[in-house]
């Protein structure tokens, strides 16, 4: 089964909001290799004008995750998860990703291609914060493998 080109423009519901935790910061930036004193200490964070400690730069994927499930979810979408590979990802910031923030997101399907029996699927997911107001944007490029 290919994925489905329909896809293209679709728009899922926001997820549930993603309360952005001191720990999960520091356990983030430690998975990541990320050393930075604004990824653990509070005081530096506060001494470089930001509320908390700063999540390093990819940690828009964990609130990306929850958007995602819903594009694999989709009954009529094509893709089966076995044969994914995770192709590319892009952030577009506005702002960094603090601890204490409140993160709503969305996905929406902006491109499907198909490459020599594979399928690649891009998904933008918009962050905002509890105002509404734009945080980042995540692009991911997901290649689903062709039947062999």
């Amino acid at each position: 089964m290919s994925v489905n080109p329909e896809l293209v423009g679709r728009v899922f519901p926001p997820v549930p909001g993603y309360l952005v935790g001191r720990e999960k910061v520091r356990e983030f930036a430690r998975a990541v290799l990320a050393e930075h004193p604004l990824h653990f200490d509070v005081e530096a964070a506060r001494a470089a004008g930001y509320a908390d400690v700063v999540a390093p730069p990819t940690f828009p994927v964990v609130v990306q995750e929850h958007t995602l499930a819903q594009l694999l979810a989709e009954e009529d979408g094509g893709i089966d998860f076995s044969r994914v590979v995770h192709g590319d990802q892009r952030f577009t910031y506005t702002r960094p990703v603090v601890a204490g923030d409140e993160l709503f997101a969305q996905l929406a399907v902006t491109a499907v291609k198909t490459l020599g029996g594979n399928s690649m699927v891009t998904a933008e997911t918009t962050v905002t914060d509890a105002d509404g107001d734009h945080v980042v944007t995540a692009i991911s490029s997901l290649v689903v493998r062709g039947d062999d």
